[in-house]
């Protein structure tokens, strides 16, 4: 599937620049476990998958720089020393954003054009805008031999994030999206920013996501309000994050926070405690336990949390109803996007068809199931 898109995007290319272009690969993320936990330098358990973006980038000689975004049928001409944000919501303020922070280090970057296209599906919480910035980062350190490692790459993607698109990300998306490993998961501390990787034998269950196809317009703002939260009741209990507190220790300030704001913190201490216990069962190849876990994190979100919504609980009850789904919860910001379920081979066709026309009877709107499969991260294509 991939290949084809990173063919097509050649071929415009080479017919609108009449150049060889330097072809990139940057995946996707799916995340087993470990919801917001990213901001609270917390643990996560990402990893990449086998659909992303295709770059192709080329030094340009115009004395102006071209970005093309296929998907979107738009193209803007820029100058490099004359970047700022475009207005909210703008695509390419994520590759303003990336040449902005290289510029920041005091790195020049020449002039370039590039041309882009993605087969990740919009809104389905699967980090194409960290795919599309790493996609950026990695072409123009290739292009113009920068002398950036992955570490710096993802911390300039991160960085373009915060400051161009304004969303106060983790860096969870950028970093799977960058070192993903094929058949692997990467449990990644977000405070030492390593992870270790794990092999995933699914035996005979695989992953499945089911995109709700609604994007409910709080998030964003929701997103930013649940890290302000979390970072005041830190605050209060005078560590540097939630991941150094202990339900034990939140007991003690109970009284000086609301209910919610309190069972917001819960729910990350707890969540934080599942992706540890979840790389257990994933090296003890427990898929039982893995899909009790992956239920309890859906719990949170939605109770304690409550970044979920209708559509995305809807789904995992349907999977609940399933004995053959060990587990299924939403993935990503929320109020919208994917859930994701680990499900055997033998029963996921028909569950698919089974969650589908429950949810088009309820809603009146079809969902939308994608099979992955867990990739390397992103690398030049040969």
């Amino acid at each position: 599937m991939s290949e084809l898109l990173i063919k097509d995007v050649e071929k415009t290319f080479v017919e609108t620049f009449q150049t060889e272009p330097l072809l990139i690969f940057s995946p996707g993320r799916i995340n087993i476990i470990g919801e917001h936990t990213d901001y609270n330098d917390g643990f996560v358990f990402p990893a990449a998958v086998d659909k992303g973006i295709a770059a192709a980038i080329q030094k340009s000689d115009t004395g102006k720089s071209t970005a093309i975004a296929l998907d979107l049928d738009s193209t803007i001409e820029f100058e490099l020393d004359k970047l700022k944000p475009s207005k909210e919501g703008s695509w390419e303020n994520y590759v303003f954003g990336v040449v902005a922070e290289i510029q920041n280090r005091n790195i020049v970057v020449g002039d370039f054009n590039i041309m882009f296209k993605g087969n990740i599906p919009g809104g389905a919480g699967m980090s194409s805008s960290a795919a599309l910035e790493n996609s950026v980062v990695y072409g123009l350190n290739e292009l113009f031999d920068l002398g950036l490692s992955k570490h710096d790459m993802i911390l300039i993607s991160q960085k373009a994030e915060h400051n161009y698109v304004g969303v106060k990300c983790g860096i969870m998306d950028q970093y799977a999206s960058m070192f993903g490993i094929e058949n692997n998961a990467l449990h990644l501390d977000c405070r030492s920013v390593e992870s270790k990787p794990y092999e995933i034998n699914f035996k005979d269950h695989q992953l499945m996501l089911i995109n709700t196809n609604v994007k409910h317009s709080l998030s964003d703002s929701a997103y930013n309000d649940r890290r302000s939260a979390c970072e005041s009741i830190s605050e209060l209990l005078g560590v540097k994050a939630l991941r150094d507190a202990t339900e034990a220790d939140l007991e003690t300030i109970m009284n000086e926070v609301t209910p919610s704001n309190y069972q917001k913190a819960l729910y990350v201490i707890q969540e934080n405690e599942r992706t540890l216990k979840a790389a257990k069962a994933i090296e003890d190849g427990d898929l039982q336990k893995l899909g009790k876990l992956i239920y309890q994190s859906h719990a949170g979100l939605s109770d304690q949390y409550k970044v979920s919504c209708e559509e995305l609980d809807f789904l995992v009850t349907q999977a609940k109803k399933n004995k053959h789904v060990l587990g299924a919860r939403m993935m990503g910001g929320g109020f919208g996007g994917c859930t994701i379920n680990l499900i055997a081979n033998t029963e996921a066709e028909s569950f698919a068809e089974t969650a589908s026309k429950a949810y088009k009877q309820k809603f009146d709107k079809e969902c939308s199931v994608y099979f992955i499969q867990l990739s390397d991260g992103t690398h030049v294509v040969k």
